[in-house]
């Protein structure tokens, strides 16, 4: 059986949220019917609205589901883009301010509104490590923004940013801030009040819950256009609600919230043994990311000479399964955005390699990923090598 070691990418579904989820698909009501199956169904509906409210520090009110963080974030960045004073006359803030090395949803959302709205769009710069450039935001800064998105921690190098200061810099000109909490969800404590931001987005199968279920959570105050219409089920999103997702949402979240402090004292041990054995065992390996201010189950590497996608497959070979920092687009492989804004050269950002544990990975499973990873390493550089002799 293949080691698991791509939480990032998605969590297995626990046995408590699996168990109440096949329970919820059962019930039979739709939630806006007036009948007692359809109130039943709302009911349950509404408890898990107030378990993912809990979790995120939030009030049960300003939760909208949605069908996951790619929705939750494309209703934020265009919704919040919408509702601003006068964007459409051409007469309002027209810029959009998003950090460097974002996630490709909060990236080719404000793409499409450059496109199709006439908005501008400016990264922020990050530093060496993935962290937004403050100085520089707040010298981009002005009363023509609309607003600002950035991650609450970056899903490739694990950097956990500064959300605070990012929106006392913002405030300063009124202007809405929406953070991408998607990885960071139940591996950091989130209090949506204490942040201030406009809206926040979370997803629930990042926390071992079902695929196809997410949250924007919108401020009391903040205004968000929606991007479906029809029936008004809920205060920024129309469509009839995912009644069994929202529930196993609710527990996931419930149980992310819950057992934080103990997760994350777990995971960074296991994440600094893991660092500790790619260290040792392949010494050219570079550490990615704030060594110590970034996720407690991330890991990101390269490796020097080699290909990602080499190291990738050779590692799936034997029986692990870990995640590459670059795409793959039409089958042609490409450096990460991510690397490239922290200023690394697309050659050594070529050969990344993300490790992201989880609730149920063990030490044995640790200590086994790091004996094998010197082998898939020399037969990467090997490959690699020969496929740039051939360019040559």
């Amino acid at each position: 059986m293949a080691i698991y070691l791509d939480h990032a990418a998605t969590t297995p579904m626990s046995p408590e949220v699996l168990r109440v989820y096949v329970s919820a698909l059962g019930v039979v009501g739709n939630p806006s019917s007036i009948h007692s199956q359809g109130q039943n169904a709302k009911r349950m509906l509404e408890e898990a609205r107030e378990q993912v409210a809990a979790a995120v520090g939030a009030d049960s009110v300003e939760v909208t589901f949605t069908s996951g963080g790619t929705e939750a974030i494309n209703l934020a960045i265009k919704g919040l883009w919408w509702a601003r004073p006068s964007t459409g006359s051409g007469t309002g803030p027209r810029r959009i301010l998003i950090a460097a090395g974002e996630h490709h949803a909060t990236i080719d959302a404000a793409a499409w509104l450059a496109t199709h709205e006439g908005a501008t769009v400016e990264e922020v710069p990050v530093d060496a490590v993935g962290r937004i450039d403050l100085d520089a935001l707040e010298r981009m800064l002005a009363p023509d923004v609309a607003l600002v998105s950035v991650l609450l921690a970056n899903n490739e190098v694990g950097t956990i940013q500064p959300v605070a200061e990012v929106v006392a810099l913002a405030s300063r000109f009124e202007v809405p801030v929406h953070v991408d909490a998607v990885a960071a969800f139940g591996y950091l404590p989130i209090d949506f009040h204490t942040l201030g931001v406009a809206a926040l987005s979370v997803s629930a199968h990042k926390i071992a819950g079902p695929v196809g279920i997410g949250a924007l959570v919108i401020a009391r105050t903040a205004t968000v256009v929606p991007l479906i219409h029809g029936g008004s089920q809920q205060r920024a999103r129309s469509g009839t609600q995912d009644v069994a997702g929202a529930v196993a949402f609710g527990v996931a979240a419930t149980l992310a919230a819950d057992g934080i402090g103990a997760r994350q004292t777990r995971l960074r041990a296991l994440r600094d043994r893991l660092i500790a054995g790619i260290q040792s065992a392949v010494p050219s390996a570079v550490l990615r990311g704030d060594p110590l201010d970034r996720l407690a189950g991330n890991a990101h590497f390269t490796f020097p000479g080699c290909e990602g996608d080499s190291l990738l497959f050779l590692l799936d070979v034997a029986g692990f399964s870990v995640s590459t920092g670059s795409a793959c687009q039409a089958g042609v492989p490409e450096s990460s955005h991510v690397l490239l804004a922290m200023g690394i050269s697309e050659a050594d950002a070529r050969g990344a390699l993300r490790i992201t544990l989880g609730s149920d990975t063990t030490e044995a499973e640790i200590d086994a990923f790091v004996a094998a990873l010197p082998a898939a390493v020399e037969r990467a550089g090997a490959a690699g090598l020969a496929d740039r002799a051939v360019r040559a």
